[in-house]
Formats: structure tokens, C-alpha cells, sequence
């Protein structure tokens, strides 16, 4: 009996160390910046943050997370990494994304959205309709 109460006050206090958060293999890759501005050289870090930062926050990621998601990383993706036990059509994120974009940038996730979208795809588009330049 009190094996299982030390494996529990293990378990409780690993999942304090991270924020609350299981395991999510996204949290523990390097910076992906670099990639970024590769993928979109003309624009500003400020927009490249700011997108990532509005992502982020959906999913429930901590800010500083931002710059550990790539421009090819895919929403539903991310979505499977952040709740591995949950489909997207239990959940709000996708509902939440939809509404940030929609009132940050005048996107209207629906009318771009497949189940392929990357965030770099979702970037470009952004940058398109503010007629900013994009690549990728």
C-alpha cells in the first residue's frame, strides 16, 4: 500500500515539474526559429512570434513553446500531441483556433482548413491577405 502511495506522489510531482502537462514529445525540441525565417524570409519575427504565440495559447502550450513548432508541423498534429486520447471533434481547439484567426486576422480558418494544413500553410495565408510578402 504505500508503494502505491509513493508511486503516486512520484507521478503528481512529475507532472507539477511540467506545468500540469503529460508527456507531449513537442515541448522538448530545439528552437525551431531558424526554420521559420528560412520559410519566411520577409517576414518580421515580431508576425512569426505573434502567429505562433495565438497557436500556442489554443493548444495549450506555454509561450515559450512557441518557437519548438515548425512551419510543417500539421494542426491536427499538434492537436493529437497536445491530447493523444481525445479526437478533434471532442475538443474546442480547432472551434478556438477558428475564432483567434478569425478575430486576430480576418481568416477564416473553414474556408483553408483540410486535414493536412500545416502552420506554415496558415502563415502564408495570413500574410497573403495582410499583403505581406511569404514564401514557402
Amino acid at each position: 500500500m504505500s508503494v502505491l502511495i509513493v508511486l503516486l506522489l512520484v507521478v503528481a510531482a512529475i507532472a507539477a515539474l511540467q506545468g500540469g502537462q503529460l508527456h507531449n514529445p513537442l515541448r522538448y525540441r530545439p528552437c525551431q526559429g531558424r526554420l521559420w525565417r528560412r520559410a519566411f524570409p520577409g517576414a518580421s519575427r515580431k508576425d512569426i512570434s505573434d502567429f505562433l504565440s495565438l497557436v500556442v495559447s489554443t493548444f495549450s502550450f506555454k509561450d515559450g513553446d512557441r518557437l519548438r513548432f515548425r512551419p510543417d508541423d500539421q494542426l491536427l498534429g499538434i492537436f493529437r500531441a497536445a491530447h493523444p486520447h481525445r479526437r478533434p471533434s471532442e475538443a474546442g481547439e480547432i472551434d478556438t483556433l477558428a475564432q483567434a484567426l478569425r478575430s486576430r486576422y480576418g481568416v477564416m480558418l473553414s474556408d483553408i482548413w483540410h486535414e493536412q494544413l500545416t502552420l506554415g500553410a496558415l502563415f502564408r495565408d495570413i500574410q497573403a491577405l495582410r499583403g505581406k510578402p511569404a514564401a514557402a
